[in-house]
C-alpha cells in the first residue's frame, strides 16, 4: 500500500479547510464553516507552519457528542490514504479513527498541544503509545530520513504520557476551537493490523472505578465511558457514546416468552410480511414460562402460537414444553426464562439482550446490556435484528465490606430501591461495583440485577471478572468480548454502602421501596409464605432456605410453597447435598420441614396467573359484617343501627419474588412482603415476619 499525503502551505490552507467544510462536517448536518471560523483556523495553521519551516498536513476531526453538537478538535495528525483499505478494528474501538464514512483512514499519532515546537517529539512519542495500545505501526520520517519513531521507542515513559491539556483548553463548540500542527516531507508507512482470538475471552480490559475526567489516547482529547455506553457503542459501530444519543444497536440475542411472544410475532408478520424470515434464527430464544401449568384455554394457545412459528422459521433455540408428567422425557423444557438463558450460555459478556419482559435486566449479571422492551419493538427486532436505543445515563453503586453470614444478594437491592425509590433510577443504567459484589456468586448477582427494573432501571450491569468466567466455562462456545467503565467514566451519581452494617430487610406492600428492617415487622402475622420466581427461585435461594429448616430443626406454621425457577433447579433440589446436613438434599429437609413440594419449574404466582395457578393467591382468607352503631344525626346520644361493617382478613404472603403491587401474586387484596429465602424461611418457621438471624446466628 502507497500512502498519498497532502502537503499544504500557507496559500492551501483555506482551501483545504474548505474543503474539510463541506465534506466532513456537512455530511452529519453540521452548518458549513464559515470565512470566519475557516480564516480563524488558517491563521493557527500559519503559526505552525512558520515556527517549524515544513508543509503541514492537516486534517479537522469531529465527533458527535450529546444533543449533535459537532466539537471540532484540530490536532496534529497524518491523513494517509489506503486504497481501498477498510480501518482496522481495533483503531475504530480505541478511538483513533473519528470518522468512519471517508474513504481514508485517519491515524492520529500526536498528542493534544497547543504548543507547536514539540510536535515532532510528542508525534514520535505518541506512534509508540498506538502501537502499544493497538498493535499499529506508524514509521515517522523526517526528511533527512531519520527514524524519530525508533528514537523514541526506547523511552517507555515517553511513549505513555503524551501531554494532555487541562479540562478547560477541550473544544466545546464548532465556536470554541483549538488548533496543532504537524508538519513532516517524507513517507508513513502503516502496515496492516491483524487481530486473532485464542480464547473466548478476548481485549479483556482491567475494571477500572474512580471520579470522571476526560481522558485522552494519543493526541485525541476522548470522553471516558462507562460499562453501558461502550456495550451500546460496539453494538451501534461507534467509537464514542454519551447519554442522550439515540443509535441504531444490533441486538445479539431476542428472548421471548408465553405471554408476549404471540404479540410480538403478530406484529412481526404484519409489518414484515406473512412469509418474511426472522433476521437470524439462532440469535432468538424463546421459551414458554409464564402460564403454562393451567387449563386456561388462551394460555395454552400462547404456547400453540409459538409452537407454529418456531416450526415455521426453524428457530434453533426454542424450549419446548412437551410433557409435563416427565421431565426426563422432556429434555427441550427449561423454566423461568431469565435462568434459563444463563443456564444454557445465552448471557455473555459485552454483549445486547433483548427480552419481551421488564426482568430481563437480570442478564446484567454477566456485565452485558440487557433490557426489557414491548411486542412492538420485539416484532420489529425479530424482521430486522436491530432497535433504536436511547444511550442511558449511569448511576454507580459501591457496596463494600464482609457480608454477614445472614444476609443475601435480595436484601442489597431492597436496601437500594429502598434508598433512591423505585423511580430513582428510571431510564438510567445501574453498576454494581465493589468487594462486597465482587463477592457474590453468579446467581447472586443476578438476583442483584433482576430486581433493577423495580428502581425503574434501564438496565443494570456487574463488571465481569473471574467468577462469571468460570460460570461460563461449560455453558457457551461463543465468542465474547468483556468491557469496563473507564477509569474516569462519567457517572450520575454514586452511592456506597458498608454492607457490614446491613441488617436482613423487607419489602412491605405495596411498593418494593417500602424498605423496614425485618425485625421491625415482628409483629406482622403471615399466612404463607412463597419461594421461587426468577429472583428467589434459583438453587442457592433453595439451598438458603434449606439452611434455616436445617438450623432450626422446627417445622413450618403456614403453608410453604416452593417453586424452582428452572428444570435444573428442580432436579437439583432432589439430587444435591445441603452442606452440613449430613447427606441431605433440599428435598429432604422441605419435606422434614413439613413444606409442599416442589413444584413444576415456572414462574408460578409471581406474576398471579390464571386461577389454577399453583401458590396463587385467590380469595381472602376470611369476612364478615356485623352491625355497626352510629350517633344518630338529630340527637347525639341516641344510636341507631345505620350501617353494616365489613371485616376482611386479608392475605398475607412472605415472598422471594420482586414485586409486591396490589394483584400481583393475585387476589388484589393479597399483602406481599418481599424478602430473601433466609427471611422467608424463617417467617414459615414462626408464622410471622421473622429476621433470620434468630436461627442463624
Amino acid at each position: 500500500m502507497c500512502p498519498c499525503f497532502l502537503k499544504l502551505t500557507f496559500a492551501h490552507i483555506l482551501e483545504a479547510t474548505n474543503n474539510f467544510g463541506k465534506t466532513n462536517i456537512t455530511g452529519d448536518g453540521a452548518e458549513v464553516l464559515d470565512w470566519e471560523k475557516r480564516l480563524k483556523i488558517a491563521t493557527g495553521a500559519a503559526r505552525g507552519l512558520a515556527f517549524l519551516h515544513h508543509g503541514i498536513v492537516l486534517h479537522i476531526i469531529h465527533r458527535e457528542e450529546q444533543r449533535k453538537e459537532h466539537i471540532l478538535t484540530l490536532t496534529s495528525v497524518v491523513l494517509c490514504r489506503l486504497s481501498g483499505a477498510s480501518a482496522p478494528e481495533n483503531l475504530l474501538r480505541t478511538g483513533q479513527i473519528r470518522n468512519r464514512d471517508i474513504p481514508s483512514l485517519v491515524v492520529v499519532f500526536a498528542s493534544e498541544v497547543l504548543e507547536y515546537g514539540p510536535c515532532l517529539k510528542s508525534a514520535a512519542a505518541a506512534s509508540c503509545s498506538l502501537k502499544k495500545q493497538t498493535g499499529l505501526c506508524i514509521c515517522l520520517r523526517k526528511s533527512n530520513g531519520e527514524n524519530l519513531a525508533k528514537k523514541q521507542h526506547h523511552n517507555p515513559p515517553m511513549a505513555s504520557s503524551t501531554i494532555a491539556p487541562t479540562p478547560t483548553s477541550f473544544t466545546r463548540s464548532k465556536n470554541d476551537l483549538g488548533f496543532s500542527a504537524f508538519s513532516a516531507t517524507s513517507l508513513f508507512s502503516i502496515p496492516e493490523c491483524r487481530r486473532t482470538v485464542s480464547k473466548k475471552i478476548c481485549s479483556l480490559m482491567a475494571p477500572q472505578q474512580s471520579e470522571r475526567k476526560p481522558s485522552t489516547t494519543g493526541s485525541v482529547v476522548k470522553t471516558a465511558m462507562t460499562m453501558t455506553e461502550k456495550i451500546l457503542a460496539r453494538a451501534s459501530e461507534k467509537t464514542q457514546l454519551s447519554p442522550g444519543e439515540n443509535v441504531w444497536a444490533n441486538v445479539d440475542i431476542l428472548m421471548t416468552n408465553d405471554i408476549t411472544g404471540p404479540g410480538s410475532i403478530g406484529i412481526f408478520e404484519k409489518e414484515f410480511g406473512e412469509n418474511a424470515k426472522v433476521w437470524d434464527r439462532e440469535k432468538i430464544v424463546i421459551i414458554p414460562d409464564h402460564y403454562i401449568f393451567t387449563s386456561d384455554e388462551r394460555a395454552n394457545r400462547n404456547v400453540d402460537i409459538l409452537r407454529d412459528f418456531c416450526m415455521e422459521q426453524n428457530i434453533k433455540y426454542f424450549y419446548d414444553i412437551k410433557d409435563l408428567s416427565n421431565f426426563k422425557a422432556n429434555p427441550d423444557y427449561k423454566g423461568v426464562c431469565h435462568i434459563a438463558l444463563a443456564q444454557d450460555g445465552h448471557c455473555r459478556p459485552g454483549e445486547v439482550l433483548l427480552g419481551t419482559d421488564s426482568h430481563t435486566c437480570t442478564a446484567g449479571a454477566f456485565g452485558q446490556f440487557a433490557t426489557g422492551i414491548g411486542n412492538t419493538d420485539a416484532g420489529f427486532v425479530l424482521g430486522a435484528g436491530k432497535l433504536l436505543l436511547k444511550v442511558p445515563p449511569t448511576l454507580r453503586f459501591v457496596m463494600d465490606g464482609e457480608m454477614p453470614s445472614y444476609l443475601l444478594a435480595k436484601d442489597l437491592i431492597l436496601q437500594i430501591i429502598g434508598e433512591i425509590s423505585v423511580s430513582g433510577a428510571t431510564y438510567k443504567s445501574m453498576e454494581f461495583v465493589g468487594t462486597t459484589v465482587e463477592s457474590l456468586t453468579m446467581e447472586e448477582r443476578m438476583t442483584l440485577c433482576s430486581m433493577v427494573i423495580e428502581a425503574g432501571g434501564k438496565n443494570g450491569v456487574v463488571p465481569p471478572d473471574s467468577t462469571t468466567y468460570k460460570y461460563l466455562e461449560d455453558k457457551t462456545s461463543v465468542v465474547y468480548e468483556p468491557v469496563y467503565s473507564d477509569e474516569q467514566a462519567r457517572f450520575l451519581s454514586e452511592y456506597r454502602f458498608d454492607i457490614s452494617k446491613l441488617e436482613p430487610l423487607v419489602a412491605k406492600p405495596y411498593s418494593p421501596d417500602n424498605r423496614p428492617l425485618a425485625r421491625e415487622c415482628k409483629d406482622v402475622k403471615i399466612d404463607r409464605v412463597y419461594i421461587g420466581s426468577c429472583t428467589g427461585g434459583k438453587m442457592e435461594d433453595f439451598m438458603a432456605a434449606a439452611k434455616v429448616f436445617l438450623a432450626s430443626g422446627k417445622k413450618v406454621k403456614v403453608p410453604t410453597f416452593l417453586v424452582p425457577a428452572t428444570q435444573k433447579v428442580w432436579m437439583d433440589v432432589y439430587s444435591l447435598e445441603v452442606p452440613g446436613s449430613g447427606g441431605k438434599t433440599c428435598s429432604q429437609i422441605f419435606e422434614e420441614a413439613g413444606c409442599d413440594t416442589p413444584a413444576s419449574p415456572s414462574c408460578g404466582a409471581c406474576m398471579g396467573g390464571p386461577r389454577d395457578t399453583y401458590g396463587r393467591m385467590n380469595e381472602l382468607m376470611a369476612s364478615f359484617s356485623f352491625p355497626f352503631f352510629a350517633p344518630s344525626r338529630q340527637h347525639d346520644w341516641i344510636l341507631s343501627i345505620t350501617n353494616s361493617l365489613f371485616i376482611c382478613f386479608l392475605e398475607v404472603c412472605v415472598s422471594t419474588t420482586n414485586r409486591n403491587f396490589p394483584g400481583r401474586m393475585g387476589h388484589k387484596e393479597g399483602q406481599i412482603y418481599l424478602a430473601s429465602p433466609y427471611t422467608a424461611a424463617a417467617s414459615a418457621l414462626t408464622g410471622y415476619v421473622t429476621d433470620p438471624r434468630e436461627f442463624l446466628l
